[in-house]
This record gives C-alpha cells, structure tokens and sequence, in this order.
C-alpha cells in the first residue's frame, strides 16, 4: 500500500472523515450544543470541564480540534459570559480555511432559536460537504497516533510490538507518528533518548520525564502508580509497563518532543516520529494527539477498552486472546494471534499498518460502528506548575517558601 483515500482540506492537509464539530468553549452550552449536532448527519458536539475561566491549555486544545483535518466545518456556540469565548476559539482555527461560525445564546435569545438557528447553519456546512470526494494521497500525508489503555501482560508482549512494526513501516512511507503518555514512560528515559536524533532532542526527552515525575509528586500522586487491572492483568512493576508502553513506538528515531502545554500545543514539524509530552490518562491522551494533527488512533488494551474519539477513528488492537474472544464487538485486531504462534510479529504487525490505511480510506472501526465520540480535554494542576516553578518538587518539601504571588493562577 502506498496511499490512501482522504478529503483535501483549503490549507492543503488530508482528512480521513468529514466531520462538522460543533463546538463550545465550556460546559454551560453543551446541551444546546449537543441537540444541534444531534438533528446533523456527520455532526458532532464536543466541551470541556474546566469551567469558563482562560485557560490556555484548554484553549490549544480545543482550536487544535477544530483545526484538525477531520473536521470540514466547526460551528461554536457559546453561552456569552465566558472568559474562555467562541470568539477566541474561532480565531485560532480560522486560518485552516475551513468554514467556522459562531453562536452566542445570550445573544440569541435562548437555547430554542440557537438550536434552530445552529442547526440551519449545520445543514447548508453539511450540502457543501457531501460534494466533497475522497482522493489518492501518499502515505506522507498521514498521522497517526499510538495510545495504550487497560494494559496487561499481553501488551507489552505482544500487541505494543506488534503496532510498533507498523509503526516503521509508517514513517518508512514517509508519515508520521506520535505517542505521549509521558507517564507511563517512567524509568525509560534513557531507552528513549538512546533513540533520539541528537542530544538536543535527547535531553529534551529526559527533562520532560522528569518533570512528570515531580509534577505527580507535587499533586500527591505517586509516579509508580498501576491501575488495578494492570496489575490483575499481571504486570508487576512500572518499570516493565513503561518498557511494554514504549514498544508501541517501534524503533525508529525520534524526532523531538511536541509541547503540550498552557503555552502551546506543537504539532510535528516534518515527517517522523515524535513523543508528545502528554497525560498518562487515555482518552485525554488520545483527544491531544489529535489536537495536535493526528487522523487516525491505533489503541492497545489487554484488559479490553471500549473507548473512540468525536473525530479521529480509533483502532483497538489487543494482545490477549480472551480478550478479544469475549470482547470482539468492541475489538479490531487479534495480536493474540501472536501467543497462540498462528501468526508472526512481523505479520500481525503488517496486518496493523494495512488495517490503518484502510480506515484512513473510509473504512469504519468498531468503535465508529458504536458511536462511540470520546472526548476529554486534559489540563495540568495550575497549583503543580507553581510548585514546580518555585523549586518545591512537592508539597511539604523543604528550601523554598510559596508566596500568594506564586500561587496565584495565571491567564
């Protein structure tokens, strides 16, 4: 395979859907929002959490939503007394060309003409959508990014490894590839920054590790942390998940390390493969790759994840075959196949990477077959941040003094 089927988008980037978002910059409109794209064919509504205050973390992450090429059209309804307003929002993702509107219910006059309204603007985005036709496009043009979640033994076995030769065959085709999950990297540090492009990039990978592991001990969570169900599923140290984790990456050189911050949101600059300095949580991990340009998910799970995206289709690959036997409906891709000597890495690994440009072509996951739209924007403990900028790795610790002026949240 050497190309796939996809949408070219006014700024010269290729979806793999086509999407209409409808958008709003904080809860308080989500349920206004939600009947609109309910009422759309191809609609979609997605918030976020963290209240109405700027935040500019969640402010990169929406906008990189919008702007992602999955998404053809954005429509943002907002309430009106926000801080963190649609305005802003549609600013930063109109330079994608793509056709971006705004909704203000206060100015509307209520939630029944916004919706009414809302969804005429849906439907004229929704015509000049479906002209659009699917076109050859090289492999180059393709992101894809690689999570894990509900991990058990299996997964570093064999499902991890498995997406990892897909992974090389990838950016072997010139695409590229990003993974974040900055917690569950504990302990490889050194695994990683073996495999970075210069020592620039190597120290980059470094810092950022650590630095998640003092920003968890700053909140009181202990950075060895495993769920229980990683460790029924049989893994036994942080260490031995970290180094499962990082197979999914596959081997090649790692290009540099994308911010995923309150001050920016990187998107990979060239062709490759790069970490993200992201959650150790999935579907917030999952929903910022995105942010930052990914069309297409390849999500590994042992223990059996049933999770999607509102934008960008979601592979599941497990590595456990009870798994998968019990749990088909939700699972796309047996690596099980591996344990079991039916089938080879290297060709579980294969089937992976054709499995990935099908889906970019059109072809549905199960969890798109679902409905399943997760979506969770994440944001950093503004509280860490200041303990860590004021040199007190973690609560408690001697040799520094928190003043009001250091714990006072920023813009």
């Amino acid at each position: 395979m050497t190309g796939f089927l996809g949408y070219e988008r006014p700024d010269g980037s290729v979806g793999v859907r086509n999407h209409l978002l409808v958008l709003t910059p904080m809860d308080c409109s989500s349920e206004p929002a939600r009947k609109i794209a309910d009422r759309v064919e191809g609609a979609v509504a997605v918030t976020q959490h963290h209240g109405c205050g700027f935040d500019g973390m969640v402010a990169n992450v929406l906008v990189g939503t919008g702007r992602n090429p999955n998404v053809a059209g954005v429509l943002l309804v907002g309430l009106g007394c926000e801080s963190l307003t649609s305005e802003v929002l549609a600013e930063g993702i109109r330079p994608s060309g793509k056709p971006v509107e705004t909704l203000i219910i206060q100015e509307e006059g209520g939630t029944v003409r916004t919706i009414e309204k809302g969804v005429r603007i849906l439907r004229r985005m929704a015509s000049e959508v479906a002209e659009l036709e699917r076109e050859p496009f090289p492999l180059s043009e393709l992101t894809l990014a690689v999570e894990c979640g509900g991990s058990d033994a299996t997964s570093g076995l064999v499902a991890n490894p498995a997406v990892g030769v897909a992974v090389d065959m990838l950016v072997d085709e010139g695409g590229t590839v990003m993974f974040g999950e900055t917690q569950e990297m504990t302990g490889t540090q050194h695994v990683l920054a073996r495999r970075a492009v210069s020592r620039e990039v190597a120290d980059a990978i470094e810092a950022m590790i650590d630095r998640q592991e003092r920003r968890m001990r700053a909140m009181g969570v202990d950075s060895r942390f495993m769920s229980k169900g990683n460790v029924d599923g049989g893994l036994t140290t942080i260490e031995e998940k970290s180094l499962g984790a990082i197979r999914k990456g596959g081997t090649q050189p790692i290009q540099g390390v994308l911010e995923n911050s309150r001050r920016a949101l990187d998107v990979p600059s060239k062709p490759g493969l790069w970490l993200q300095d992201g959650t150790g949580w999935d579907v917030p991990s999952v929903t910022h790759m995105v942010a930052a340009g990914a069309q297409v998910v390849v999500f590994t799970t042992g223990r059996g994840s049933t999770t999607g995206h509102a934008v960008a289709p979601v592979l599941k690959v497990t590595g456990n075959p009870v798994t998968y036997g019990r749990m088909r409906d939700n699972m796309d891709v047996n690596a099980g196949a591996i344990l079991d000597g039916s089938e080879s890495l290297n060709s579980v690994g294969e089937g992976i990477f054709r499995a990935v440009v099908e889906t970019a072509s059109g072809a549905p996951t199960k969890a798109e077959v679902h409905g399943f739209r997760d979506f969770i924007v994440h944001s950093t403990s503004w509280l860490a941040e200041r303990l860590l900028d004021a040199g007190c790795p973690e609560p408690g610790a001697s040799g520094g003094r928190l003043s009001a002026d250091t714990l006072e949240p920023g813009p």
